[in-house]
């Protein structure tokens, strides 16, 4: 399959701030106004099913649900039936869904498991035979008839059937949707702190944690970091967790610090710990801020990966996880780099992302964005379109796999 689109994806929240799933499309398919061609769906759905499926284990990204835009034409072509039926949402538009063939395409998917959503059309003007066979229905916020909408929802009484957020552009909007009872999709928020509340000081286990990195660096004895660990039973437990999840094939779990060090070797050490950093953060911060550092980072690494040496592309995790370290701690980078003695390459790529590991940590975040340099970035790296998406699905199910 020719690979010449990137695939955005568009985080869904509920009304704890955690992610339940994502829309996923081509950047350029869904431009504003342009519904994605049927070889474009075909192709977006045939590679995500390559991607987030495993024969042994099933869907990689476990309950989390996935959105992807369809018609119901589709809906029996092999490439949508080979997405996981509990794990997929198909999205139709309200001119779709007239007629007898298109509710039997409906019918025959629900059958299957598969959620239908239903976009771009008044809730009002959906056949009342068809809403029972439906699992989601789409509204835009800031549209003239939203809150008619809602009351015609409400006045439905169809638990079932859940209402889907659309362009909610910041956390007012979002508050006021979850007040409702809606799902959120959302744009940028994932990217954005929660106003206000935050400490602006490390909390004891953060502080605890910087020091294990500092003497980690150091290559102090492994019996002084597990001194140090053992005063909080809570995280050595987590770290162990972390490790243990993340499917390195050795063939045996985890027991203890000193087990790790023995099997990995210092140096993988450091990612965890930088992962139990951003997990360890307790105010002011949302779920999926926490989330998107983790994919991000390891996202970055992955971009590197056949670039860069194995202990450069963990560099690089680091460097992802980081970069959104003041956001949740809820302060500036340089504040951030002040606490953490971290490498001239590393720093170099968060304060301008220059240097060796700046441009891919660059194009992690351009991705996320939903930036049209992603391309030109890509280029620069020699980085295809089709290893740029298969790292960004990867992260997603890695992250999923260690059940933050």
């Amino acid at each position: 399959m020719q690979q010449e689109h990137y695939i955005v994806r568009e985080p869904l929240l509920n009304s704890q701030e955690r992610v339940l799933g994502y829309e996923l499309y081509w950047q350029d398919a869904v431009a504003p106004g342009k519904r994605p061609a049927e070889v474009e769906i075909v192709s977006l759905a045939q590679f995500v099913a390559e991607q987030l499926n495993n024969a042994e284990t099933g869907a990689l990204l476990g309950d989390q649900i996935i959105f992807i835009e369809a018609t119901p034409s589709l809906l029996e072509h092999p490439a949508l039936t080979e997405l996981p039926p509990k794990g997929t949402v198909f999205a139709l538009r309200g001119d779709d869904i007239n007629g007898e063939a298109a509710v039997a395409a409906i019918h025959a998917a629900r059958a299957k498991g598969f959620g239908i959503s239903i976009r771009n059309t008044n809730l009002a003007n959906v056949d009342k035979n068809l809403l029972p066979h439906l699992s989601h229905f789409e509204l835009q916020v800031g549209a003239a008839d939203f809150v008619p909408q809602v009351q015609l929802y409400r006045s439905l009484g169809m638990p079932s059937l859940r209402l889907v957020a659309r362009n909610v552009s910041n956390w007012q909007a979002y508050d006021v949707c979850a007040q409702l009872g809606m799902y959120a999709f959302v744009g940028q928020l994932h990217l954005s702190p929660r106003p206000g509340n935050h400490s602006k000081e490390l909390n004891p286990a953060q502080a605890m944690i910087l020091q294990l990195m500092d003497m980690v660096r150091r290559n102090a004895d492994v019996k002084q970091l597990e001194g140090v660990l053992k005063r909080d039973a809570a995280l050595s437990y987590k770290l162990l967790r972390y490790i243990n999840s993340a499917g390195f094939g050795l063939g045996c779990e985890i027991q203890s610090l000193k087990h790790a060090v023995t099997m990995l070797g210092y140096s993988p050490l450091y990612r965890w710990l930088a992962l139990l950093l951003a997990t360890a953060t307790t105010t002011g911060y949302s779920p999926v801020l926490m989330q998107t550092a983790v994919i991000r980072g390891r996202f970055a690494e992955l971009l590197g990966s056949t670039f860069l040496p194995k202990n450069e592309a963990e560099n690089l995790f680091v460097a992802g996880m980081f970069s959104l370290l003041d956001k949740l701690l809820g302060v500036p980078m340089e504040d951030v780099l002040e606490k953490i003695q971290l490498s001239e390459s590393v720093t170099q790529a968060l304060l301008s992302r220059e240097g060796i590991y700046g441009p891919f940590l660059a194009l992690a975040e351009a991705c996320e964005l939903n930036s049209p340099d992603v391309d030109s970035m890509a280029m620069s790296l020699c980085i295809s379109a089709k290893q740029v998406n298969q790292a960004q699905m990867s992260a997603l199910a890695w992250t999923q796999s260690l059940k933050m």
